[in-house]
């Protein structure tokens, strides 16, 4: 593994940053991105207004995060993941089926990527250095038990 050397001593315990914290933090962004297009999709396809307007929320909430993730990554020395990859693209083809399937399905598909990516943050908070674990547990995680706690009440107002 190598490690890169920062002048910052804050950046880490001791001022090194390996390669894995990047590639967890890129891990992340590419979810984010992925979450960012399903999230597209899935209000042009709302059947209803308001399902729409409360899905914005959600998809104003990962975009915010993809940027903190992608400054994050490029203050580290890293280069920020172009697109949500091949996991990305499978998400938007599961995402595409269930808009056809009507809201509710859609929102439970969304709701399962939501829980996921919670899942996701929890389990690998600790391959991250300080700083990224810093802003990862106090800022993002809130952010995405946020998001998965709006759509779970969106879902239970569907008949």
């Amino acid at each position: 593994m190598e490690q890169v050397a920062f002048a910052d001593e804050s950046v880490g315990l001791d001022g090194l940053i390996d390669d894995d914290a990047i590639e967890q933090l890129k891990s992340f962004c590419r979810g984010e991105m992925s979450a960012v297009e399903t999230y597209r999709q899935a209000i042009a396809a709302a059947r209803e207004d308001w399902v729409a307007q409360h899905l914005r929320l959600n998809l104003a909430s990962h975009e915010a995060r993809v940027k903190m993730l992608r400054r994050r990554i490029e203050e580290l020395g890293g280069d920020p993941p172009e697109s949500s990859g091949p996991w990305g693209a499978l998400a938007k083809v599961i995402e595409r089926t269930a808009v056809a399937l009507g809201d509710k399905t859609a929102l439970s598909v969304l709701a399962e990527g939501e829980d996921h990516g919670l899942k996701d943050y929890r389990n690998d908070l600790d391959e991250l250095d300080v700083e990224s674990h810093v802003l990862v547990r106090d800022v993002i995680l809130p952010q995405q038990m946020s998001t998965l706690c709006w759509l779970t009440n969106i879902k239970r107002q569907i008949p």
